[in-house]
This record gives structure tokens, sequence and C-alpha cells, in this order.
């Protein structure tokens, strides 16, 4: 059996690996949260996860990425409350560039390398390299964003806090914990950091 996975020790403090080039091929886990951790995508009843309309629009975006960026392949991943986790697997480019392999539909602007740091995902002037692990959630925040913001309710607030935190998955015992963790987060919803009841004023 797979040893307990610690997110707070192998993940949350992590922002950037010094030096390494997060456009190479690899496995890599990332967590994105809600604009001051508030529960914008659903709850948690009996341990699952019941994502409403907001929900449903980050899971699409999310299954999405493989669409957009041919390079890319889904690990497990979770919409939570007011975050989300999942696996992106960066497979090898033989005989031809990552730029080449990012599609667009009829219509659509294409992609660039943009920036989230502001509070709201939205895309600044500088960003990330292209074709990088922050390139694709620098575009996918944005496109959450902009379409959650066509509900009234939300036009305009703050959607993600700025950032992810990401972790290299090293090996296949560390793919498997990642995966345990994740598939289990919401029947661990009641001891999450994450969960409004458990943050302390």
């Amino acid at each position: 059996m797979p040893s307990k996975f610690e997110p707070q020790k192998h993940h949350r403090r992590s922002i950037r690996l010094p030096e390494y080039d997060y456009s190479q091929a690899g496995a890599y886990y990332v967590t994105i949260v809600a604009w001051r951790r508030e529960c914008l995508f659903g709850e948690v009843v009996n341990g699952e996860m019941k994502l409403n309309r907001y929900g449903e629009i980050v899971q699409w975006e999310w299954l999405e990425l493989p669409k957009r960026f041919q390079f890319i392949e889904l690990g497990a991943f979770v919409i939570m409350p007011n975050h989300a986790h999942g696996i992106l697997i960066f497979r090898p480019i033989v005989g031809a560039t990552r730029q080449g392999l990012t599609v667009t539909r009829a219509g659509e602007t294409p992609l660039l390398p943009t920036n989230t740091d502001g509070i709201d995902g939205s895309p600044l002037p500088r960003g990330p390299k292209p074709m990088s692990l922050g390139a694709v959630i620098s575009q996918f925040k944005p496109r959450v964003t902009k379409r959650l913001w066509k509900f009234p309710s939300l036009n305009g607030t703050p959607i993600w806090q700025r950032n992810y935190h990401e972790h290299v998955i090293r090996n296949e015992r560390d793919l498997q914990n990642t995966t345990n963790y994740i598939e289990s987060n919401p029947m661990m919803w009641g001891e999450d950091d994450d969960n409004p009841l458990n943050i302390k004023p």
C-alpha cells in the first residue's frame, strides 16, 4: 500500500524549482485555489463532490486542455468547492515543436503566453515560457474567469488566487501517492485545510 501522501510537505511549499524547465516532458501535479477560498464550484455531500454550474465550467475547461495542447495528457483530477487538483502529463515531442502542437478552433484567438499573477486570474503583459506548465495554467485560469464573468453574480469578481501550486512528480510511487490523494480529496473534505470550517479567523 502506498505511503501516506502529505500535500503540505510535498506540494504547497513549492512555487517554482530554481532553474527547472517546466516545458520538458514529465508529470506535474497542480493545485489552483479560488479567490479567498470561497466555495464557488459546488459542495461535498457524503464524501462526493457535487459540482454546480460554475464548477462544471471549470471541469469542462480542464477536460479541454488535451484538445488545445496536443502534447498534454490528463491524469487524475478533481474540482473541489474552492480549489482544483490535477495531474498534467507532458509527452515528449519528437521532430516537432510544442508551438506547432497548439491548436485553436475556428474564430478563436491563437494561444499566447500570458501571466495570471493578477488576483482575478486575468492575463498580464509578461508571461511564462511558451508551452510550459506556467503557460498552460495561465491560459486555463483566464478562460475560466472569462466564462464565469458572463454570470451577472460573478461579473468582475476575482475568481482565482494569484499563481498556483505545483509539484514535479518524480517516479511511479510519487504518481500513485498523488493520484490517491486527488481521488480521495472529496472524502477528506472535512479535514481539508481549504475547507472554510477549518480555517481559523
